[in-house]
């Protein structure tokens, strides 16, 4: 597919640029400190959710892309045959012709990885991500250098004959003139053409700090257990989990694979798992942020919160923005528990783990019990069962609570969530687009540290794989790129400013009226959709369970 290319018409300026709109707006709720670039007096209010941060100059996409479009094969039918409909095509992952070969598709052919598994020079922990199915987004959006993402793919076998069509589509990050114009930007201004890694380093002091802090804190928790030091501790545990866990997961902490690997591996010390993590954030939420087809992010805490209007509506929605504060100290334990479930499943709610070897799954158990052994470990020395009861509460509390309100600050805005663009044709076929009109920045330098660069989180998702510290020099790029051809770029100043947006928000989502018929979305997202029967041993399905222990039942009529 083509990408997009905007040429918003400037009026009455001698030059072709565009011209910033730095009037205060008033969008719904939004305080006039939140500074959206736009063209003219581009940002309006809807008429019922969402803000239409649509650019008055900039063309908006058509009606007729603004059609929902029909994924098909549906990305949660990968290898789960049960999905797939009675007359589904050839299935590659269980035909046993191709079951047994390690194959992705990058481009629309099929390749065997098997000989580049262990050859791959960020590690095969990376590289399994993309095996059964379409690496393309992968592939793309973490090599800074376009040629380095294809060139050993052209010297792996092709698969002739291999069902291409079966397989769900990836974005094609490199199909998009406005991400490729601020890559070669970042390349060549910042990383000096990026020949040799330099953007995957810049971050290690920072790691360094993160590390020595969550060890004084660790000391302090083991030596004098109580409620003061459990929270403490997780604090720590939350900063490793927004900074050094999170780039390494990504390999950008540094050029040496097993550098990254074993960053990446405090996420199972704080309580999660490095596996889970790599399925559900990079392929799932990553390569798809914000669409409730593929972003498990939009659905997986449903029917608890609402983080999106395309989602069925209950009568307890209206009051999740008050309520949500209580629910987000338990996302330790969702995490916990939800990584074993996925263990058994051997998929997460978007993703299934087509790639993880034996050591791989090994490390979610062995995980566990490297987290639960460092807690309960002054138990040898003397301290009561009660006392420990409640310094672990107060640790997981603090940490569920640091991280939910983190995470999920950037992409649940009024801006993130505008359904002129959302799931539309232009906004799946380009890259940059999507992922800049899906997520918003807040702060800067600080924040980026504090945070591992989640703060910033356009140039995260455009550039995963880059050393965090490096997001405040990329941004200034991006926003410029961004504002010439009429994107918005949504930035506030401040973190508690977004955080009072987002309770804003969610208020909005929890009060907006329901989809027709109350219905989740089966495929795609925004628009009407057809009537859809899933077959299960000849039975309808009535219900699709997400995955994570979520289910959400299609038809069901809330009292509203």
């Amino acid at each position: 597919m083509n990408a997009i290319v905007m040429k918003p018409q400037v009026v009455s300026t001698p030059r072709a640029q565009l011209r910033l709109s730095r009037s205060r707006v008033n969008l719904i709720g939004l305080p006039a400190s939140v500074r959206t670039h736009t063209v003219r007096s581009a940002v309006r209010r809807s008429a019922s959710l969402h803000v239409k941060a649509v650019l008055a100059d900039a063309p908006r996409p058509r009606e007729e892309d603004r059609t929902t479009e029909h994924i098909a094969p549906h990305p949660l039918q990968d290898g789960n045959p049960l999905r797939a409909p009675a007359d589904a095509r050839e299935d590659p992952w269980t035909d046993p012709k191709w079951v047994d070969t390690q194959w992705t598709v990058f481009r629309g052919v099929a390749y065997d990885l098997t000989d580049f598994l262990e050859k791959h020079p960020g590690g095969n922990w990376l590289i399994n991500l993309a095996i059964k199915r379409d690496s393309t987004g992968l592939f793309e959006s973490y090599h800074l250098r376009p040629e380095v993402a294809a060139a050993p793919l052209r010297r792996l076998p092709v698969l002739e004959g291999f069902p291409v069509s079966a397989v769900p589509r990836a974005p094609y990050p490199n199909d998009s003139k406005l991400y490729n114009t601020i890559r070669e930007r970042c390349r060549v201004e910042l990383f000096n053409g990026g020949k040799k890694g330099e953007h995957r380093t810049g971050s290690e002091w920072a790691a360094f700090c993160v590390l020595g802090f969550a060890a004084a804190c660790y000391a302090m928790y083991a030596a004098m257990p109580n409620i003061i030091t459990g929270a403490i501790l997780g604090c720590a545990g939350a900063w490793i989990g927004l900074t050094i866990q999170h780039c390494g997961n990504h390999g950008a902490m540094s050029t040496k694979p097993w550098v990254n690997n074993c960053l990446g591996m405090c996420m199972d010390l704080i309580g999660g798992s490095s596996l889970m993590w790599r399925y559900h954030h990079q392929v799932s939420h990553h390569l798809h942020c914000n669409d409730t087809d593929m972003d498990e992010d939009v659905y997986s805490s449903f029917p608890m919160l609402r983080f999106d209007a395309r989602l069925p509506k209950y009568w307890y929605h209206k009051y999740q923005h008050m309520y949500m504060w209580l629910a987000f100290p338990l996302m330790q334990v969702a995490f916990e528990v939800g990584d074993l479930k996925a263990f058994f499943a051997r998929r997460t709610a978007g993703a299934t783990l087509h790639g993880a070897d034996n050591k791989e799954l090994a490390t979610v158990l062995l995980g566990k019990v490297a987290h639960w052994g460092l807690l309960l470990t002054p138990l040898a020395f003397g301290a009561s069962a009660a006392t420990i009861a409640g310094t672990v509460l107060a640790y997981a509390l603090t940490q569920g609570v640091v991280l939910a309100s983190l995470f999920a600050v950037s992409h649940n805005l009024a801006e993130t969530k505008n359904p002129e663009w959302l799931e539309t044709k232009q906004l799946r076929d380009d890259w940059a687009v999507q992922q800049i009109l899906t997520s918003a920045n807040w702060g800067s330098w600080i924040g980026c540290f504090f945070t591992g660069g989640l703060n910033l989180q356009i140039e995260h998702h455009l550039f995963p794989a880059v050393s965090f510290m490096h997001y405040p020099n990329i941004s200034k790029i991006v926003k410029e790129e961004a504002t010439k051809v009429g994107i918005p770029y949504a930035e506030y100043k401040y973190l508690p400013t977004i955080l009072a947006q987002f309770q804003k928000f969610m208020k909005s989502a929890g009060e907006a009226p329901a989809p027709e018929g109350n219905l989740f979305p089966v495929r795609g997202g925004i628009g009407k959709w057809p009537v859809v029967t899933s077959v299960v041993n000849n039975a309808p399905m009535a219900s699709a369970d997400l995955g994570m222990g979520v289910s959400c039942p299609f038809g069901f009529k809330s009292s509203n």
